[in-house]
């Protein structure tokens, strides 16, 4: 099981910060052989799920309230660890997010700008595909909206 806390902005510690980062760098930017700009100015408005094991951090998303990001509540930069994936942590992960967003800002509406490949990971959770696929900076994706 991962050791999960929802923070805000301003409650991350330096050293969580610089460990979700780099997190995000080493999936979004090495891993996917994906140029973009991770740090987009949005991090101070979502609320972040931290998944930790061990007290590092080898999962996490990003929640936002409806506006803030799209109409909708939502969740992305959704990411585990690649070492830590067959042990279905983003599963456990998601669940948290999805938690976090119907009691932090009382939704039940909850988009995701998903990867294309990760369709049925997140069908098992109750999201379903809307609307076209689309490139992201090069990746295929497809919205998906959570009733």
């Amino acid at each position: 099981m991962l050791d999960i806390s929802i923070k805000t902005f301003n409650q991350l510690s330096l050293d969580e910060l610089y460990s979700l980062l780099q997190l995000r760098s080493e999936v979004f930017v090495v891993e996917q052989n994906c140029v973009y700009q991770d740090v987009d100015g949005k991090d101070q408005k979502a609320l972040h799920i931290i998944g930790k094991k061990d007290n590092i951090i080898i999962a996490y998303t990003r929640v936002f309230k409806p506006g803030d990001y799209f109409k909708e509540a939502c969740i992305g930069r959704v990411v585990v660890a690649e070492k830590w994936r067959h042990l279905k942590y983003g599963h456990q992960l998601m669940v948290a997010s999805i938690k976090a967003v119907e009691t932090s800002f009382s939704k039940k509406n909850i988009k995701v700008s998903a990867q294309e490949y990760l369709e049925k990971f997140y069908n098992n959770l109750g999201f379903i595909k809307s609307g076209e696929s689309y490139l992201e900076d090069g990746i295929p994706h497809i919205a998906m909206i959570k009733n």
